[in-house]
This record gives C-alpha cells, sequence and structure tokens, in this order.
C-alpha cells in the first residue's frame, strides 16, 4: 500500500502475465471510504493492510463504479469483516450485487447526486461501463479534488505508487471515452468529465495524475 496523495492510500495487485495493475483505493477520513475492492485473491491482500490502516475504525462506504470482477469480486470478503459498511452503486449495479448475494445494505445513486460524510463529499457522474452499456457511476472528492477514474485513463504495467503530472483537457483526451460504442455515449462523456475540475486522478489501472 502507498499513501498516493493527501489522505489517499492505494492498493495495488498485478494480473499477470499480462502485467495489468488493478488499484484500489482507502480515503482515510473520519468515516473511511473504500473506492473497489479487487477480485476475492486481491481483497484477500488488502483485508490486513485495510484494517492496520483503520486502526478499529469502521468503513462508512464501499464505492463501486460498475460490476466486474476487480471492482467488486472481493465485496463479500470486504462485508464480511465491516458488515455496516454500505456499498454505494447505481441501480444496475445494485441488482446485479444484490442478484448473486454479495450484498443486502445497497444505497443507489443517480449521476449528478452528492453524498457526504463529515469530512468528505462526492459527486457522481454517469458512467456507460455495465453489460449492454448500461449506466455505472464515475466519483469524484470535491473536498480534494479526486477523481476516481475507475476503467478510463487506462493504462497496462506495474504502476503501483506511480504519479505522472497532466492538465486536464489533456487527460480528457486520452480518457478512453471514444472508445464507446457510440458517438452520442462519447459526446455525453466527455461533456460530464469536462464541467470536472480535479486536482487528482486516482486511477483503476495506470498510474495516478497530477493535474497541473
Amino acid at each position: 500500500m502507498t499513501n498516493i496523495y493527501s489522505d489517499l492510500y492505494q492498493f495495488t495487485d498485478v494480473m499477470e502475465p499480462i502485467k495489468l495493475s488493478m488499484h484500489q483505493y482507502l480515503l482515510l477520513t473520519n468515516e473511511p471510504v473504500l473506492i473497489q475492492t479487487g477480485a476475492i485473491p486481491q481483497a484477500q491482500k488488502t483485508l490486513p493492510q485495510l484494517k492496520e490502516l483503520l486502526g478499529g475504525k469502521p468503513l462508512k462506504y464501499i464505492l463501486i463504479s460498475h460490476f466486474e470482477s476487480d471492482e467488486c469480486g472481493g465485496l463479500s470478503l470486504v462485508i464480511q469483516e465491516y458488515p455496516e459498511a454500505i456499498p454505494v452503486c447505481s441501480e444496475v449495479t445494485g441488482r446485479q450485487l444484490w442478484g448473486f448475494g454479495l450484498a443486502r445494505n445497497i444505497q443507489i445513486k443517480q449521476p449528478g447526486e452528492t453524498f457526504s460524510g463529515n469530512d468528505f463529499e462526492f459527486k457522481t457522474i454517469s458512467y456507460p461501463s455495465e453489460m449492454h452499456m448500461w449506466e455505472g457511476l464515475l466519483f469524484m472528492e470535491t473536498k480534494r479534488n479526486i477523481f476516481f477514474s475507475s476503467d478510463l485513463m487506462f493504462q497496462m504495467g506495474e504502476t503501483h505508487g506511480q504519479v505522472i503530472e497532466s492538465n486536464w483537457p489533456d487527460a480528457i483526451k486520452a480518457s478512453g471515452a471514444d472508445q464507446l460504442p457510440t458517438l452520442e455515449m462519447q459526446n455525453k462523456l466527455l461533456a460530464d468529465l469536462e464541467t470536472l475540475s480535479p486536482a487528482f486522478v486516482a486511477s483503476g489501472h495506470g498510474p495516478c495524475i497530477k493535474i497541473v
């Protein structure tokens, strides 16, 4: 684990042999927030480190951008250890989590909503990432200006603890939004990203980005 930015900690597992880094994050506030769980093998490695960092604090939220193994495969393991933690996700993701028996106490958010705690506030952004391009969510923490990019800003390689610099327009251009299947989807996501002003991008795969 690495203290990657402010009170944000990064956990990483590397998928062999393709060298794909899969990152999870803990925002260590008074009410800690976990962003993504990793798949079961990764959650098994992360949990001891998570317990060390939390020092007996409960988890407040577990943020899940979409229903995929590296985003929420280890959710049941995390909830076994932190049964009061609330998964936050889109409606489609929530149905999958409930249907596969991974979680019950789920908080559904729509794009453009905010939710907050004692010392954090998150804004949600629409992310057409689910099966059949149904709606997932991206998360922006507005007090620290951290954007959690999930599968956007994707890069291969072993990138734990790595931070590069970019301006936000260039980061948007390299986000991978142009890989969505329709021009309408691409333009909507790009327009949503342009409304943000992050200081730091916490990537799901690849180096993090300090916005300069």
